[in-house]
C-alpha cells in the first residue's frame, strides 16, 4: 500500500501548498508528479513503459473525453439555440423570488439526469453545463457551483429505476436485482433530501437570487415561465431529442427500445475484405485504442442529438465557430483529463490497483467490512467511476463478505453505495475535476478543485453511512 500511499500524499500536498515553487496549486502538474511517482514507485523506469501506461489511461478515459468534447459541443449550439436561456428563464420566472428552492429544483434535474445517462460524470458534463449560467448569476462561488453540480449528478447515478450501480452490485454478488433496487428507491431518497437540504441551507443565501452577479446577463426576465416556453419552445428540441434518444435505450420496451447511436453506426460498413466479409464502422472504432471512446452509447446519443441540431438555421449556418468556441472552451478540460489519464495509467501500471484489492483480501471480520469500505470509497474516489470500483473491489469484496455470512441483498445495496461514496471525495476524485475544468474553461477564472470536493463531502459521507449501516444490520 506505500506505493498507493505516498503518491496520493504528494498530490494533496501540491495542490495545497500553493507556495511551493514552481508546481504548488498547479493541478495538471500534480497530477503528472503523482503518476511518475508512482510508476517510480512501482519500479517502472523504462520510458516506453511510461508511455504505454499513459496510453491505458488514456484509453480508460477515452469515453470521458469524449464524451467532455461532445458534450461542450452539445452545450454550444444549445446556447446558440437559446436552449440554455430557455430553461434559465423559465427557472428564474418560476422561482426566481425563491432561490433556496430553484437550486432543489437543478438538484432535482441534475438527479434525473444522472439516472437517465446512468454515470456521474456525464450527467454532470451534459446536463451540468445547462445549469452553470444561472448558479453563477446567482453569484453563488465556482466552487460551489462545482460542488452542486458533482452532488446532484452523483446522486443520480445511483437513483432508481435506471440505476447501474445497484443493478451491478446484485449481479456480483447473486441477489436479486429487484429486491436491491426496491431498497434503493428508499435511500436514494434520503440521499437526496441531506444533499437538497445541505446545499439549501449551507451553499445558497437568501441574497444569492438570479441576477445578484449584474455579469451575468438573465434573458425573459420580464416573462412568465409560461410565456417563456410558448415563445421559445423550438429550442428544447434538441434537448428532448437527447432525452428520447437515452429512455429508448435505458428502458425496456417492446419492439421500441434502440440504442439509436451504434445501431446507425453498425449499420455503416466501413471496411470490405478480400472474402467478401465487411466490417462495419462501430466494430473498427471498437477495436481502436482511444477512438473506441467514441462508440460509448451516451458519447453517441449526444452526437445524434447534435445531428438533429444542425438541421437548425442558427447552427449550421454558424458551425465553424461554433465548433471553434467549444473546443477553446473544453481545451482546459481535455488537457487536465490527459494529465489525469496518465495517473490513472500509472496507477494500474505499477500495481497499485492490484495493491489495493489484494489490501482487501487479507482482510477478515469487521475488519474485512471496514477495511473493503475504505478501498471502495478510495477507487471511487481515484476513478471517479462506481462501475470500476465495484468490478475491481466489490467482485471480491461482495461475495466474501456473503460468504462470511451476510443477506446478498442487503449487500448489493451496500456495495452500490459505498461504490458511489467515493465519488466527490477529496483530495482526487476524477468526477470534480472534470466539473471544475468545465466551470472554469466557461468563465475563464481559475476554480480550486480540492475545495469544491470539500464542499460535496457531505453527499460522500451520506452516502458511506448508508453503505456501512446495511453491512452492520
Amino acid at each position: 500500500m506505500i506505493k498507493v500511499i505516498i503518491p496520493m500524499a504528494v498530490l494533496l500536498i501540491v495542490v495545497l501548498v500553493k507556495k511551493l515553487p514552481y508546481v504548488g496549486g498547479k493541478i495538471n502538474i500534480a497530477l503528472v508528479i503523482t503518476g511518475a511517482l508512482t510508476l517510480l514507485l512501482g519500479g517502472l523506469f523504462n520510458p516506453g513503459q511510461w508511455v504505454a501506461a499513459w496510453i491505458d489511461g488514456l484509453n480508460r478515459l477515452s469515453w470521458i473525453i469524449a464524451l467532455s468534447i461532445v458534450g461542450s459541443l452539445f452545450a454550444e449550439i444549445s446556447m446558440r439555440l437559446g436552449t440554455i436561456d430557455t430553461i434559465i428563464g423559465a427557472l428564474t420566472a418560476k422561482f426566481g423570488r425563491h432561490p433556496r428552492a430553484l437550486i432543489v429544483c437543478i438538484l432535482f434535474a441534475l438527479t434525473l439526469a444522472g439516472s437517465l445517462l446512468g454515470d456521474a460524470i456525464a450527467a454532470a458534463t451534459v446536463i451540468g453545463m445547462l445549469t452553470i449560467g444561472i448558479l453563477a448569476s446567482m453569484n453563488i462561488s465556482f466552487e460551489k457551483i462545482s460542488a452542486i453540480i458533482v452532488m446532484g449528478a452523483c446522486v443520480g447515478s445511483i437513483m432508481p429505476p435506471m440505476t447501474q450501480a445497484l443493478a451491478l452490485a446484485s449481479s456480483l454478488v447473486g441477489a436479486d436485482a429487484d429486491s436491491v433496487i426496491n431498497i434503493g428507491y428508499i435511500t436514494v431518497p434520503i440521499i437526496f433530501v441531506v444533499v437538497a437540504v445541505y446545499s439549501a441551507v449551507f451553499l445558497v443565501k437568501k441574497e444569492n437570487v438570479p441576477g445578484a452577479n449584474g455579469e451575468i446577463e438573465i434573458k425573459f426576465a420580464d416573462r412568465t415561465a409560461g410565456q417563456i416556453l410558448k415563445e421559445n419552445w423550438k429550442s428544447l428540441i434538441p434537448l428532448f431529442f437527447l432525452i428520447i434518444v437515452v429512455l429508448l435505450r435505458t428502458v425496456e420496451i417492446p419492439f421500441v427500445s434502440v440504442d439509436l447511436g451504434p445501431t446507425v453506426l453498425q449499420s455503416i460498413n466501413f471496411l470490405t475484405f478480400a472474402d467478401g466479409t465487411s466490417m462495419s464502422l462501430f466494430d473498427w472504432l471498437s477495436g481502436v485504442s482511444i477512438l473506441n471512446g467514441l462508440t460509448n452509447g451516451i458519447v453517441l446519443s449526444i452526437i445524434c442529438a447534435i445531428c438533429v441540431a444542425f438541421f437548425f438555421p442558427a447552427v449550421n449556418q454558424n458551425a465553424g465557430s461554433i465548433v471553434h468556441e467549444s473546443f477553446s472552451k473544453v481545451k482546459t478540460t481535455v488537457i487536465l483529463q490527459i494529465c489525469c489519464a496518465f495517473m490513472l495509467g500509472s496507477f494500474y501500471a505499477a500495481g497499485s490497483i492490484d495493491a489495493v484489492s489484494a489490501f482487501a483480501q487479507g482482510l477478515n471480520g469487521n475488519v474485512l467490512k471496514i477495511g473493503g469500505a475504505l478501498c471502495m470509497i478510495l477507487l471511487g474516489m481515484l476513478t471517479g467511476s462506481q462501475s470500476t470500483t465495484q468490478n475491481v473491489v466489490f467482485s471480491f469484496f461482495g461475495p466474501a463478505l456473503v460468504a462470511y455470512g451476510l443477506n446478498p441483498t442487503l449487500v448489493g445495496v451496500a456495495g452500490a453505495h459505498l461504490a458511489s461514496a467515493g465519488q466527490g471525495l477529496p483530495p482526487a476524485d476524477l468526477t470534480t475535476f472534470v466539473v471544475v475544468g468545465i466551470v472554469s474553461s466557461q468563465f475563464g477564472k481559475k476554480v480550486d478543485p480540492l475545495k469544491s470536493m470539500f464542499y460535496s463531502m457531505p453527499m460522500c459521507i451520506c452516502m458511506a453511512i448508508i453503505g456501512m449501516f446495511f453491512l452492520y444490520i
